[in-house]
């Protein structure tokens, strides 16, 4: 064979290897997978083109240049995931602990910047150590490099990352300027600083998977969208969170063939308790109105008492937001607006129709609310249903008061179609706290004031707690048994499929962040 391309052969040897044999043993011992090993499982079989599989570092300083590797600590490249076109990097661990300097940086801005030329999605696997120290600002300025072209990035393609092992300083950021982040439990974690800071300055004891990890982000901060229980579930996830969105900005949802056939759900005939005060788990709800196991829920175990995700309604990709009753009462607080709101803008910038499914007894009132910014956060909500443009439909289940019977995509703020179930009661508050508040001189001079209170509490429940005078208005388009909701969103998201709607000219609104 011609010397020239023994050399070639050896070359790609050395680079696939990353930081040799003795570090993926280290890597592999930690039950994880080395970078090119994630990129194997994430895309098709023999789809992977790499790029810059020859790149080094150009620094001499502490020693530095006796430690060159090929691809310089990260795999870039593009491929297809279910035959369609992504790019992904993955930074190796095994090379330097994955730390990100110039030529690292500069590879991953390359596969951004031609994800953005060519509209299609980037996905970040991430698992570094940080800045390369030695390189000093040079890296700062990568890391910077790498953020801008997110923020560029943001709602014209859409932004996966994967943290599969650390991610601290200065590269949790990337991370967060993206869409969805992924987290694996008990090998990766998330922090500003690190528990030795953390340490020194506060005097808190604290370990990396305490101040970081995948169950805190995804359960206390909101950081993490998803928790994975180990890499392969990750990817796995990755994947099937890419089949709900299209490539760009665009493009229309993906479509799955669909069949027709009965609609109808009598089960939901009878999910409402008698009691207005009992929960039930709108989960249910939205599987039973939802084509067959494909619900996918975003930020599980985050503000548990609004619920969000991904599902196809007769083969169409679409965005779910919902009140959940079973926590909390289904009350909108700073976490759930902040969840919800998040969640309702990344599916109108990628043209994801929004399914509203309403139970919400108004906002969460006390001193940790209001001083936690109740009104910044909850308004953000309204925001983001105000801004939408997809079509959007809701369907009031049960209650719907106060204010927040307008922030959960009423008529009034631009919902395309509004339902009610019998059972649902719009209102400006409960029935007994109206009673208490219209009636308080003649219920405290009545003889029974518990008595007086109950027929004042019925008279006002007749009069208001029910949908009917929201349909007199024309708030409500129609009133439906619980059985037809999947019938009828399944026509009004076929009605509204050519829906044309734009927002007045301006530069970007000040959403109140």
């Amino acid at each position: 064979m011609n010397s020239s391309f023994e050399r070639l052969k050896s070359k790609k040897e050395e680079a696939i290897l990353g930081g040799g044999e003795k570090r993926v043993a280290s890597q592999h011992a930690k039950g994880k997978l080395t970078a090119r090993e994630r990129i194997h499982f994430l895309l098709d079989k023999g789809s992977f083109e790499e790029i810059g599989m020859m790149v080094t570092h150009r620094s001499n300083d502490f020693g530095l240049g006796d430690q060159k590797f090929l691809g310089d600590g990260v795999v870039t490249g593009y491929g297809n995931i279910h035959g369609r076109l992504v790019y992904v990097f993955a930074q190796d661990f095994t090379v330097l602990g994955g730390s990100l300097a110039e030529s690292h940086a500069k590879k991953i801005c390359r596969i951004m910047d031609l994800a953005m030329e060519n509209g299609a999605p980037v996905i970040g696997l991430n698992d570094s150590g940080g800045a390369r120290i030695q390189e000093g600002v040079v890296s700062l300025g990568g890391y910077a490099d790498i953020f801008y072209r997110n923020v560029r990035a943001s709602g014209v393609i859409p932004q996966f990352s994967a943290i599969m092992g650390p991610c601290a300083g200065g590269a949790v950021y990337s991370p967060a300027l993206t869409d969805f982040i992924m987290m694996v439990e008990n090998s990766s974690y998330m922090f500003v600083t690190g528990p030795n800071v953390v340490k020194t300055v506060t005097h808190e004891e604290v370990t990396a998977e305490e101040l970081g990890g995948a169950s805190t982000h995804g359960s206390k901060s909101g950081v993490s969208h998803f928790s994975c229980e180990n890499e392969i579930a990750c990817i796995e996830n990755l994947k099937n969170l890419l089949s709900y969105v299209p490539q760009n900005c665009e493009e229309d949802v993906p479509m799955l063939p669909y069949t027709g056939g009965d609609e109808s759900r009598p089960k939901l005939d009878g999910i409402i308790p008698e009691s207005a005060n009992q929960p039930y788990d709108m989960n249910e709800v939205i599987k039973m109105c939802m084509d067959s196991e494909s619900f996918l829920e975003v930020h599980k175990d985050y503000a548990q008492n609004i619920i969000v995700g991904f599902a196809r309604l007769a083969g169409r990709s679409v965005g779910i937001v919902a009140n959940q009753p079973s926590h909390l009462a289904g009350v909108l607080d700073v976490d759930s607006g902040i969840k919800g709101a998040r969640f309702v803008r990344f599916c109108d910038a990628f043209n994801i129709p929004l399914v509203v499914f309403e139970d919400v007894p108004g906002f969460l009132p006390g001193t940790d609310q209001e001083w936690n910014g109740v009104i910044n956060h909850g308004a953000k909500l309204l925001y983001a249903f105000s801004e939408a443009t997809v079509p959007r439909v809701t369907v009031i289940t049960r209650k719907a008061y106060g204010g927040a019977y307008d922030v959960m995509n009423s008529k009034h703020i631009g919902a395309d179609m509004n339902f009610a179930w019998p059972t649902a009661e719009i209102a400006v508050m409960g029935a007994k706290g109206a009673a208490e508040i219209i009636f308080k001189n003649e219920i405290n001079s009545a003889k029974d004031p518990q008595a007086k209170l109950k027929e004042k509490e019925t008279e006002y429940a007749d009069m208001f707690a029910h949908p009917y005078r929201a349909a007199a208005r024309g708030y409500i388009d129609e009133i439906i048994l619980p059985s037809d909701t999947r019938k009828k969103l399944i026509s009004s998201m076929k009605m509204l499929e050519n829906k044309v709607a734009s927002l007045p000219k301006k530069k970007h609104g000040n959403i109140p962040l």
